[in-house]
Order: C-alpha cells, then sequence, then structure tokens
C-alpha cells in the first residue's frame, strides 16, 4: 500500500522521546558499521532517508548508496570479508532514461541494502537521494541529521530536539533551495510519489534477481543484447 502524501496548513514540531533517541542510535550504529567496513576497502558511500534525516521508525531501513560506478565485485568481497552475508542481490532500472543499479540486501528482509549504479550517475539522478536526505560516515559519527523529503511527500526540518515536518505541496522552490537541488527534482517527485498514492506502487523498468553465479555487468550486458531500450539508454551514456 502506497504511502498517502501528508498536507499540513504549517509546520508540525516534533519532540523526540528517550525511546526515539534509542531506535535512532541503534539504527545509526548499523549505518555506521556498515559504512565503515566498506571504507576499510576503500570505497566511499552514504546513507539516505530517514537515518540521516532522523525520523526514524522500528521498521526503519539502512540504505547505503555509493556513489561511484565501481565494480560490483570488488563490493561484494569487501562485504564477505568483512563477516556480511549476502542474501540476495537485484539489478534494477526504474526507467529506461535512469541509470541502471545494483542492490545487495544484506538480511533476509531487505532491511538493509547497499546500492550503487552500474554507470555514472548523472547530477539529476544523485539529487534524488539528496531529496530524500543523505549524509556521510562522518555526519553520521558527528550525530548530524539533515533535512530531506519523506515519501508522503512532507519535508522533515531536524532541529536539537526533534524535527518540524510540513507539506512540500506548493512550496517547491522553497524545498528546492534548502535542499540545494534542482526544481525539476522536487517536482518529478511530487508527480511520481502522487502518482503511486493514485494507482499504487508502480512497478521498475527492468527489476533482475541474480542467480549465484552471476555479475551485475554480465546481466547488464546480456539485457543490453537483448532488450533494444536497454541498450539505448546505455548508449546514451
Amino acid at each position: 500500500m502506497a504511502k498517502k502524501p501528508i498536507r499540513y496548513p504549517d509546520k508540525v514540531r516534533v519532540i523526540y522521546d528517550d525511546l526515539h533517541w534509542s531506535l535512532l542510535s541503534s539504527i545509526r550504529e548499523e549505518a555506521t558499521a556498515l559504512m565503515r567496513a566498506l571504507l576499510n576497502h576503500g570505497i566511499e558511500s552514504e546513507v539516505h532517508g530517514s537515518v540521516a534525516r532522523g525520523d526514524v521508525e522500528s521498521k526503519s531501513d539502512v540504505d547505503v548508496i555509493i556513489r561511484d560506478a565501481i565494480s560490483s565485485s570488488r563490493i561484494e568481497l569487501a562485504l564477505r570479508l568483512e563477516g556480511y552475508q549476502i542474501f540476495s542481490r537485484e539489478l534494477a532500472q526504474a526507467t529506461p532514461n535512469l541509470v541502471p543499479k545494483g542492490h545487495i540486501f544484506l538480511d533476509p528482509f531487505e532491511r538493509r541494502c547497499v546500492s550503487f549504479p552500474l554507470l555514472p550517475f548523472r547530477e539529476q539522478e544523485y539529487d534524488f537521494y539528496r531529496f530524500g536526505g543523505i549524509i556521510d560516515l562522518g555526519g553520521l559519527v558527528r550525530g548530524d541529521r539533515v533535512p530531506g523529503c519523506t515519501k508522503k511527500l512532507t519535508l522533515i526540518e531536524p532541529f536539537d530536539e526533534g524535527h518540524y515536518e510540513s507539506s512540500i505541496i506548493g512550496r517547491e522552490a522553497e524545498v528546492s533551495r534548502l535542499l540545494g537541488i534542482k526544481i525539476d527534482v522536487v517536482l518529478e517527485r511530487i508527480r511520481v510519489l502522487m502518482r503511486r498514492d493514485e494507482i499504487g506502487r508502480t512497478g521498475n523498468f527492468i527489476i533482475h534477481t541474480l542467480g549465484e553465479d552471476e555479475s551485475f555487468e554480465e546481466v547488464l550486458k546480456r539485457l543490453a543484447e537483448t532488450n533494444p531500450a536497454v541498450r539505448r539508454a546505455l548508449l546514451k551514456r
């Protein structure tokens, strides 16, 4: 079920209690350990979403993103050497025009995920993560929290005791300035998430679960050979 957009007429002030701070600390410790494990092998990463903003819930995911397009085998080897078990892997491409990405899931419930582009991100594609809030390892260690938007189209603005929450509908230019992203990204995210609210979750253009003997690069090459839309998308890069 899609999360319905919320329209608050004004900012709502949310104060975190001890339970919330404890939950946030626990989830951030998971993210920190994972990002440090990658960094031990020269792989820089960031975490995005509620973990970066601070508005976590008990079922919040740890979504770590590697910005650079690097070898998937290098990422997988780093994770295994650091003691992580890889439960599943998938290649996903949301639309023919967006970069294909790899997702490595580190638990059976797909709550901990390392994502990476199989081709270099365009600036606007990376801005999708900044729309939701993104923070690096240094920021996590310092205890920083950053502003960002939720799938309910609410803007989360952290302050010392919690966060302010407000609708972004009608405030697209303000949100664009606050997050340092192009207004086109804000408008696109609103369009996509509003559509999800109307018709339910929309599917990816491509989603392929990898077999044990498959690599991300091999699967992408095979898809490009058999799917004209994928081939055209790769040639435009």
